[in-house]
């Protein structure tokens, strides 16, 4: 480590935030995948390099997807990271529970029945909401109106990412409104309303009604191209702000974010190339590249739209993107 900490060290300065560490990982091989959503670390010195041994190994004993040497999807590894937490948070919560209710079994018999306890039957308690849930989940709401009967039918589904289709020389927000476009199913894909009792010409629409407090977006920059038999990267030009604005969902006024993390994937292919990570902290923008840990002009994020051309030199393209709301609790 020694350069790459003094150096971003000495570029800070009198400004470096007081109780932070910035930390680079080391590569394991191919795992900058890993390395470019972990960027997060506590240790006593202010920079440094982590070697997150353990953590891999644990990783490709677990998921045999990631058992192999092969370049690996960055999104990918984060929809796992968050999955496996809520796993290992409700299984530690129920245990936790578990152990409560048979303190609480033996303290009643060596006590005896209390008088005035809990009627008979047990209250349905409300799922655990762990701190994933809390910063990373939103909900979405699946419409379908049948043009028949004018019958809106609403099924809610959580998520913790946006995956988006992308365009060349677009943006996040046009990106999210074709998200949200209306969809009309007619000839082989009508819609089957309860109320008409047959297939029925509908419009359907998918509307975020509750945004998370961490917006995350994917950009979905692998296509499987039919007439080339396999996966491309579209380097497309995709701009992403540095504030984003969340309307038309059910909350009383329009969510207000900011961009705090990017995820960018360096390769011309789906199935090569490498992982680096931009990260915003105390007002600095820092550039984490496996060991190396640099800070960065925060003008240097739009060199990550992508490219407005087909064929370009740049190949570094924001991938993923970590939005925070700033105007809710």
């Amino acid at each position: 480590m020694g350069a790459s900490g003094s150096k971003l060290e000495k570029a800070l300065g009198d400004n470096f935030p007081e109780g932070e560490h910035y930390f680079g990982l080391e590569n394991f091989g191919n795992t900058c995948y890993c390395n470019s959503v972990l960027q997060i670390s506590s240790q006593k010195r202010k920079t440094g390099v982590i070697a997150p041994k353990r953590f891999v190994q644990r990783l490709k004993k677990q998921n045999e997807l990631f058992r192999s040497y092969m370049h690996q999807d960055a999104h990918e590894f984060l929809n796992y990271l968050l999955n496996e937490l809520v796993d290992i948070l409700e299984k530690e919560a129920q245990a936790a529970k578990d152990d409560q209710e048979t303190l609480l079994a033996s303290e009643k018999i060596a006590n005896g029945p209390k008088k005035n306890g809990l009627a008979n039957g047990t209250k349905k308690e409300p799922p655990l909401a762990t701190w994933v849930h809390k910063n990373f989940q939103g909900i979405l709401t699946n419409e379908t109106r049948c043009l028949q009967c004018e019958t809106v039918t609403a099924r809610d589904e959580t998520f913790f990412d946006l995956s988006l289709d992308i365009e060349q020389n677009s943006s996040i927000t046009s990106c999210l409104k074709n998200f949200s476009s209306t969809e009309t199913l007619n000839a082989e894909d009508k819609f089957f309303c309860d109320k008409c009792c047959s297939l029925q010409e509908a419009q359907k629409r998918m509307k975020i009604k509750r945004p998370p407090r961490v917006l995350v977006i994917h950009l979905k920059r692998f296509k499987y191209m039919e007439q080339l038999g396999r996966y491309k990267k579209l380097s497309y030009r995709v701009v992403f702000p540095l504030e984003l604005r969340l309307s038309d969902t059910d909350e009383e006024a329009d969510i207000e974010y900011s961009l705090f993390a990017v995820v960018v994937h360096v390769g011309s292919g789906p199935n090569h190339g490498h992982y680096v990570c931009l990260v915003k902290n105390h007002n600095h923008w820092l550039c984490f590249d496996d060991e190396t840990v640099e800070a960065v002009d925060e003008s240097s994020v739009q060199t990550f739209f992508g490219s407005s051309q087909d064929f370009n030199n740049n190949t570094d393209h924001g991938y993923i993107l970590f939005y925070e709301s700033i105007n809710r609790n």
